[in-house]
């Protein structure tokens, strides 16, 4: 090992090689093809983490079919708002990689995104009502105009034949569908954008590397320390523009940049498993993503799902996920991370939030303790004609649910995704789990606008942008036309 600190000097640095820096990397470079990237992660290989495809539910989290995305209240209303809102961003996702296919940036979609139904399934006279109740709310937006519903058994078995060959005669059901859904390997394409932008001048990808510490300078720039794995070498990285999405590893790194946006945070990780099918006869008799109601208490993660998926170039089928708990913030993290997060800024938020959330301490102890018997019973409340010999157990991805200060409830669990930038725009932190990946390029350019907020203001990137999302600037769920010219456009492209 070389006592010689290796000295790395960049416009921008990316912490984490997943989809999110892949997403903001490939937008920089669009923006400013001059800009010096610098991007480290601590694996050897990118997207090993929450973007890999057996670590994320992959469904192109579109809002079609997850029934956690429209909350009922009391008086039965269902709020369509969140649904709305990811669905929205989602086509922004497509027009973003529609885009780099047609300019040749992405060589093939079909190598990471293919169109399978997305349907929403439950059973019982207060969930059907529940699921009717959500159709009619939705199908009044031009996003979910297409979605169709039934309780016809007969039909039903038409959208999803193992899920109901095998069910009670007479069982009240119900389904709704969304024919346009997408499959998304988001690790095939994190891998993809990376490979494309590494091969620019002025892009070098750093595996192996761990940060270690994070401190800004007087100027504003920052000095960051990293070590790298392999050969022991220390190095330093300055630059003007750090962004760190390390997934579950996001939060000790905020901690360490020791900013006053960072205060009083904190997480909470959920692990996860899945039952895989091992049967291709079974495999082949599913081409859906099948989604139910969470059960009570349960994080967003752990809604519980019949998935048909591409893996690899190969069709898969898993149930799941089961949540369970860990004290590690990463799959290939330490037990540690949890009790080492914790800090006199953000123990209080910590505390109060465990104790408003005892249900989802409860639902995670009742996952733990659960037998293989308990999980195929799960199952078979999916697929009831399963069997033990054709599924077993996988480990899956392991998500930090975001914990934060709140003016009224002192600390609040948050399920979804939290972008955190500094007031000089020098530093962003994503934290969180769901709808994550599928929303990326949204949040990715909610933060140039923030972090960059002077050139993006400048009519040469809003053009720029516009040719990457051409829907730029407008809502889509209000302008039925556009969405439909959006649709048509990026479905030919993407082969869906």
């Amino acid at each position: 090992m070389s006592d010689t600190t290796i000295r790395i000097n960049s416009d921008v640095v990316l912490i984490g090689a997943g989809i999110m820096s892949a997403t903001l990397g490939l937008l920089l470079k669009e923006l400013q093809p001059d800009l010096k990237i610098e991007i480290f992660e601590r694996l050897d290989a990118a997207a090993l983490e929450s973007s890999d495809a057996w670590n994320n539910a992959g469904t192109g989290h579109s809002a079609f079919c997850e029934l956690n995305y429209t909350p009922e209240s009391p008086d039965g209303t269902i709020n369509p708002a969140k649904a709305i809102s990811i669905a929205e961003q989602f086509e922004v996702s497509r027009q973003f990689w529609s885009y780099l296919v047609n300019e040749g940036k992405l060589a093939s979609a079909k190598e990471f995104i293919k169109s399978i139904p997305h349907i929403s399934f439950v059973w019982g006279d207060e969930n059907v009502a529940f699921l009717k109740n959500r159709f009619n709310v939705l199908q009044a937006n031009p996003l979910f105009a297409d979605m169709k519903f039934s309780t016809d058994p007969s039909e039903l078995k038409e959208w999803m034949p193992l899920v109901m060959n095998g069910r009670k005669e007479g069982e009240k059901v119900a389904a709704t569908s969304m024919k346009i859904g997408t499959d998304v390997n988001f690790g095939t394409l994190t891998r993809m954008m990376l490979a494309y932008l590494t091969s620019l001048d002025g892009v070098t990808i750093h595996f192996g590397h761990e940060v270690k510490k994070l401190k800004q300078r007087e100027d504003k720039s920052w000095r960051i320390k990293i070590a790298d794995l392999e050969s022991g070498q220390k190095v330093k990285a300055y630059t003007k523009f750090v962004f760190i999405g390390a997934g579950g590893g996001s939060l000790p790194l905020l901690e360490k940049a020791d900013v006053p946006e960072g205060k009083g945070y904190g997480g909470f990780p959920v692990s996860g498993q899945w039952l895989k099918c091992t049967n291709p006869d079974v495999i082949a008799q599913h081409e859906a993503k099948v989604y139910g109601k969470a059960s009570v208490g349960a994080p967003p993660m752990s809604v519980p799902h019949v998935d048909s998926r591409m893996i690899d170039g190969e069709k898969a089928l898993l149930f799941g996920p089961f949540a369970g708990f860990s004290t590690r913030f990463l799959k290939n993290g330490s037990y540690s991370d949890l009790p080492l997060s914790i800090k006199p800024n953000n123990i209080i938020p910590m505390l109060v939030a465990g104790y408003k959330n005892i249900p989802l301490t409860k639902y995670l102890i009742e996952q733990v303790r659960q037998s293989p018997k308990d999980r195929m019973n799960a199952l078979r409340e999916y697929v009831p004609n399963a069997k033990a010999k054709d599924w077993k157990l996988e480990r899956a991805g392991q998500r930090v649910q975001v914990i934060k200060r709140d003016e009224e409830l002192i600390g609040k669990l948050e399920f979804g995704t939290e972008m955190i930038t500094t007031a000089d725009g020098s530093l962003a932190v994503l934290l969180g789990a769901s709808p994550g990946a599928s929303t990326a390029v949204s949040i990715m350019v909610d933060l140039v606008g923030k972090c960059f907020e002077k050139e993006m203001q400048s009519s040469e990137w809003k053009e720029k942008v516009k040719k990457m999302i051409p829907s730029y600037g407008q809502a889509l769920n209000e302008n039925p036309a556009l969405l439909a010219e959006v649709r048509a456009n990026t479905a030919e492209v993407l082969n869906l």
